[in-house]
């Protein structure tokens, strides 16, 4: 239940703090006195939008605060589902900044909006009269069906498993759509694959190659080349070998008298040997040589094929082949899988389905075992609240499709008066049939819902006499079940209250500034004389609301 309220600079509430009882309470005060205000902040701080507008000095941040005690209504796993500290009295709060931003939070924890309003859809419901119109929305009426058919842990279940139906349909069409993908290029992709496993590039040594096709499309200037330095070094008149053993010989006749030319000579023996098997393994390389037209046509062939591949596949060497190929080994590997994958999702969601169908047929069942019990009581309601001839009849069709709430569409068919058809409320109900028939709603929901506290603004709107007292009777009875705060400019439903508040406008400091006051019982007997007579209170208008007061 909603414990205390606290506005700062909000509209025209400077400083306001108010305490709340459990029970009824009603709120009163003149026209234009801020009763719209009280409720404006109260849905601020549960979550609804925030406008900047509403700040009282634009120069100061506004901040409204409410306190719940939530202890009995085991919201623990509501808490940790929004990843909050769970506490017995729960305070959230709502700052508006001059600079526009918003900042919400719960128990002191910063939150985002969004789950600042899921926490306080648990917290309060805030009736308005625009809440009237959803009576004519076909969801709203599948809600007050499913609330007072205890459906919530059925629907819950439904809808996880919706979730996951509508995650595996999303799953197996995306299998389904890379599948058809991949299929489509099956064919190109096994075409590039076999021709670079008949290529083979792995074995192949690009380096190695090249040399071996160079030299071999050379042979002729090559053997020509080595045999002219065999010459030179050892076949030749003027041959290096020779000219090199003329030189040792020079040296060697020096040898007895300069000592040095020892080392000169040890040099030479080893520049000489060098040199000879340089010229042999040039002879025998030279003579190893040989024209090989078919080794250098396959070479030419295999490297046309390599710079062919490189160029297609945009990458500059065997390993970028080696790799390409191995992709496409992959690809093909996943489509073959593609098969047993989309069974697999398409047996899984099979069951899914049939699990979904089940729940939505008990979905079915318990709404339709619902509708007649449920219009019966809610027409018990409206005779009460003095439309006796009113009747209401809920219809339910079946959809072949699921939807988050199963396949069933609600829509509630009204009429106050004997002998007229049935038609859709929207058509058919006034302002002031529409607030007692919701009224009637919430009042069967209330012993269904376990909902800390209900606020109506001005739903006795289009109701006088009689049918307000009888529409306070009802909210009375709601409040043995819940905390209900009722805004009201009726007499007979302001005194039904266990405790009565009254808005009021004030001149403070130049400024005018509204304030919310509870009234002792004497000051409820002039308030409630006040809404009897107007300003000037008669001594009867005192004795009609003490009656009022005391009924």
């Amino acid at each position: 239940m909603l414990l205390r309220l606290h506005i700062q600079n909000y509209a025209l509430i400077d400083q306001l703090t108010v305490d709340f009882n459990e029970g009824f309470s009603t709120l009163t005060g003149e026209t234009g006195a801020g009763k719209s205000i009280l409720l404006g902040a109260l849905a601020l701080a549960v979550g609804n939008r925030a406008d900047t507008s509403a700040i009282g000095d634009a120069e100061k941040k506004c901040v409204v605060e409410a306190t719940f005690n939530v202890k009995p209504y085991r919201l623990e796993s509501v808490f940790a589902d929004l990843d909050l500290d769970y506490q017995d009295e729960t305070i959230v709060r709502r700052e508006l900044l001059p600079n526009g931003k918003s900042r919400a939070f719960v128990n002191d924890t910063p939150v985002n909006v969004n789950n600042l309003k899921t926490l306080g859809q648990y917290l309060i419901d805030i009736h308005s009269q625009h809440e009237n119109l959803e009576l004519n929305n076909n969801q709203f009426q599948l809600r007050v069906v499913d609330a007072a058919a205890k459906n919530a842990d059925l629907l819950n279940d439904y809808a996880e498993t919706y979730r996951n139906y509508r995650k595996q349909q999303t799953e197996l069409e995306t299998l389904r759509d890379e599948a058809r993908r991949l299929s489509a290029d099956y064919d190109y992709n096994q075409f590039q694959y076999n021709q670079l496993a008949e290529f083979a590039p792995e074995k192949i040594n690009q380096q190695e190659m090249e040399d071996e096709f160079q030299t071999l499309s050379n042979v002729v200037e090559i053997q020509q080349n080595l045999n002219a330095a065999v010459y030179l070094l050892q076949d030749g008149e003027q041959n290096l070998l020779s000219q090199l053993s003329q030189l040792r010989q020079t040296v060697q006749q020096v040898k007895r008298y300069f000592p040095k030319a020892a080392d000169y000579l040890q040099r030479l023996e080893s520049v000489i040997i060098e040199m000879k098997d340089f010229a042999q393994e040039i002879e025998h390389d030279a003579q190893q040589l040989e024209n090989q037209p078919e080794r250098l046509e396959f070479l030419r062939s295999k490297l046309d094929q390599l710079y062919g591949l490189l160029q297609k596949h945009q990458v500059a060497d065997v390993e970028g082949l080696v790799r390409i190929k191995n992709e496409l080994e992959g690809k093909l590997g996943k489509s073959g899988n593609y098969e047993l994958r989309i069974e697999q999702a398409e047996k899984l969601l099979a069951e899914t389905t049939e699990r979904l169908k089940g729940l939505a047929s008990q979905l079915t069942e318990r709404r339709t075992k619902m509708l007649e019990p449920l219009s019966r009581e809610i027409c018990s309601h409206l005779t009460g609240l003095g439309m006796p001839n009113a009747q209401l009849r809920i219809d339910i069709s079946e959809s072949s499709q699921f939807t988050p709430t199963g396949c069933d569409c609600i829509n509630f068919m009204f009429t106050a008066n004997r002998n007229r058809e049935l038609q859709n409320i929207s058509k058919i109900a006034s302002g002031g049939e529409i607030s007692r028939l919701m009224l009637s709603i919430k009042a069967i929901l209330s012993a269904s819902v376990a909902l800390p506290t209900i606020i109506f603004d001005e739903i006795d709107t289009g109701v006088s006499g009689d049918i307000a007292h009888k529409m306070a009777e009802l909210m009375s009875q709601m409040a043995e079940h819940m905390q209900v705060i009722t805004i009201t400019h009726l007499p007979q439903i302001a005194a039904k209250g266990d405790v009565q508040y009254r808005v009021v406008k004030r001149d403070v400091n130049g400024t005018t500034q509204t304030f919310v006051e509870q009234l002792s019982d004497s000051e409820r007997v002039d308030e409630v004389a006040r809404m009897l007579s107007g300003k000037d209170i008669t001594n009867e208008a005192r004795e009609n609301a003490k009656s009022l007061l005391n009924g």
